[in-house]
Parts: structure tokens; sequence; C-alpha cells
């Protein structure tokens, strides 16, 4: 008989080798791990916990060591429904969601993608070496993510799109998060379906992690028997998942047809139409969004409003009309990092979208055609009343080669 749950908030100060270590007690950013729910075998993950601003967590004696017997735990649970319960309640009172600016929200972003390409990096370590899959730590940097994207929604996804070709496959699932949650927002989910759809997009493409390596990172187009290989990621990816704990059906469904298209084109299972659900047709979207906006080793991304532009011009076969459209407003049609040149002449970088037009971004302007040089960075909000420059067109970033476009829009209004 499996002795009984005794779960126990004690001090990280009284943490030892062998206990059962349940839930941190703080957000998922401030502890050093991505999930909760193992049992400490490494003295220096004790180390790196004291060294965290993580003051308690709960343990399960039942499953590991109990504290030595001089030791006073802070409190004590009955059930994981009420830890569940006191987290869930001091999380909401901590938590800040009120709409930020893109500069201020950038730098908490840029630790969100950090510590999310670290947690996505692990899971695929844990599913090739054949572990569950555990949905249940996953959600905590759901929740990270979501409420980045409630404070700004540019900042994470812009971010997210600045990858190396090596971190392409990891950083590719905090974007796709990220984009389904601004998504889910625009199509006025519920918050139970936008957390839903933001752990579909974190989940997605695991199935590459069972992908062999010089496939994924190839720096040129894949052979037809290559590409058969890629193409088995969904149905690896579903199984990986089915086999894991807590993981939903809306997660399964989308991880195995993202790829699906609505001419019934797509794979693994050539659904067409309505046969494919909303959020696999919205993971088709948010998949292929960042997957051409982004540097990969065969070939650069694309500038952010020229994909939109391509995207539209698929839509009629590839996805769903009216998720697209969610979607183009989710970002706006010059999204954050786009090239694009003023009325007066001027060249400029979108930095943030206005909430009273999406034609109307504030934008970072910093040469002019007209003298073919450099000028003064300068921030200016098209949407404002009274603003006499409106954009002309955008621009293709790679005919003009500027080095720094990246760097002049994740700055914000700091100066170049």
């Amino acid at each position: 008989m499996p002795p009984p749950t005794v779960l126990k908030r004690i001090r990280v100060e009284d943490l030892r080798v062998g206990m059962h270590l349940k839930e941190f007690c703080g957000s998922w950013m401030e502890h050093p791990f991505w999930r909760n729910g193992f049992v400490i075998d490494d003295p220096k993950d004790i180390e790196r916990i004291l060294a965290s601003s993580i003051k308690e967590v709960w343990i399960d004696t039942g499953k590991g060591r109990d504290v030595a017997p001089e030791v006073q735990a802070v409190s004590f649970a009955e059930s994981e429904a009420e830890v569940d319960a006191e987290l869930a309640r001091a999380a909401t009172s901590a938590r800040q969601l009120q709409r930020t600016p893109a500069a201020e929200e950038l730098a908490r972003a840029a630790r969100i993608c950090a510590k999310g390409k670290q947690a996505v990096v692990s899971m695929f370590q844990e599913a090739r070496m054949g572990r569950a899959v555990d949905a249940a730590g996953a959600e905590r940097m759901v929740d990270e993510i979501a409420d980045s994207v409630t404070r700004n929604p540019g900042a994470l996804i812009s971010l997210a799109r600045l990858k190396t070709a090596d971190d392409y496959t990891y950083l590719h699932s905090v974007a796709v998060c990220a984009l389904m949650v601004a998504l889910s927002r625009q199509l006025d989910l519920s918050e139970e379906e936008t957390r839903a759809a933001g752990l579909a997009g974190l989940l997605h493409d695991l199935g590459k992690a069972l992908m062999p390596m010089e496939i994924l990172n190839k720096p040129g187009k894949l052979t037809d028997e290559e590409f058969t290989i890629v193409r088995r990621h969904p149905v690896e990816g579903h199984r990986l998942l089915s086999e894991g704990r807590g993981v939903t059906a809306p997660t399964l469904d989308v991880c195995l047809h993202h790829h699906e298209k609505i001419d019934g084109s797509g794979y693994p299972e050539h659904l067409s139409g309505g046969e494919i659900s909303l959020l696999a047709r919205m993971g088709a979207v948010c998949d292929v969004y960042d997957a051409i906006t982004s540097n990969r080793p065969y070939k650069a991304g694309w500038d952010p409003a020229e994909s939109l532009r391509r995207m539209a011009e698929w839509t009629s076969g590839h996805f769903d009309p009216a998720v697209f459209q969610a979607f183009v407003k989710s970002l706006g049609i010059y999204p954050i990092g786009s090239l694009i040149r003023l009325s007066s002449g001027r060249l400029g970088i979108v930095v943030e979208q206005s909430e009273r037009s999406l034609l109307a971004p504030r934008v970072k302007v910093f040469f002019s055609t007209k003298a073919n040089a450099r000028i003064p960075p300068e921030i200016i909000d098209l949407s404002r009343p009274g603003a006499v420059e409106k954009i002309a067109g955008r621009e293709d970033p790679a005919a003009w080669n500027f080095p720094d476009l990246d760097r002049l829009w994740a700055l914000g209004d700091v100066a170049a």
C-alpha cells in the first residue's frame, strides 16, 4: 500500500536530497527549473534553489523524504487541490497585467524568451530519452507567456522572431505559443480556450525531437527522402504527447494537424475545411508566420509585413480566411520590425502598434531617402491627432541592407 500523501510547505533552507518537490511558491520565472514535481537527487539543485528568489516550496512526503522532526513546516495541505488553490491566489495577487509600453515589456519578454528556450530544450531532451512529457510544467510557461502578451502583445512575439538558425526549433515553440495566445484573444476565445491554444502552440512541434538534427539544421534544400522524414514529426509528436501526463485533446489535435490545409493538400491526414478544428487552423497560421519571418539554416527570414502579404496570397487554399484576418488584426498590418516608407520619404521601423488604427503604428524614423543618409532616430506616433505623415508603403530590408534594423526596433523608445 503506497504511503499517504502529506503535503508540507517548507522554507527552502530546509530542503534535503531525497525530498519530492511538489511546487515552487513563486513565479515560474523566479525558480531555476522549467517544471515541478520531481525528487531532488542532486545537492546542486538545492544550491540553485537557494540562489534564486524562491523562499518556500511544497513537498510531498508520500513520494519523498520528510523534514526532520525538529523542523516546523510553514503549513500543511490535505490535497493537491488545496495547494493549487493557494498558488493560484498568490499568483493572481502578484501578477501585474496592466497594459505596458513595448519598450518596458521588451526586457521582461527577453527573460521569458531565454527561460522559455531552456525549458523547450529540456523538454526535447527528455522526449529523446523516452521520458513522458509533463504538461503541467509547461502550463506555467504558458501562463508567463500569456501574461506578457496581455501586457503588450507585440513585445515577446517580436523578440521571439530574432532567433539564430540553431535556436529556431526551440524558440519557434515559444513564438507560436505567444502568437496563439494573441490570436485567441483577437478571436475572443475564453481564458480556458486561450490557455489551451497557448499550450498547443508550445508543444506542437515536439515530434521534431525525434527527427535527425542533421536534417533539421541542414543549410540547403531537403531531398525528397529527407522531407518525407520531417513530415513524420506531427505523428511522432502526437504519439509522444499521448504517452505524457495531463495532455489534453486540443493539444494533441494541434500537434497532429497544424500542417493540414483548408484545400486538403496538407498532411498527415489531408483534412480539409471544417474537418480541421479551429485550434489547428489557428496553429497552421501561427506556425507558418513564425517560420517565414525567422532566419533558417537555408534562408533569411522575410520582413514581417512582407510575410503577411505573401500569406494573404496563400489564404484561398492554405489558411482559413477568417482566422487569417483575425491574425493580421492581432499583429497589425505592419507588425513590429517592419521597414516602412513614410509620405515624407523618410524610412522607419515599426516599434509598437496603435490601439486606434492598424494603419498607424508608432514608428522610429532613421533614414532620409531624399538625402540618402541616416538621420537622428525619432519616434513618431502616426495615430496621434494632427499627425501629418502616413505610411506610403513597405520596404524590402534586403534592398537597403541596413545592418541594425533589429536593434532599432528592439530598443523601443531609446535613441539608437
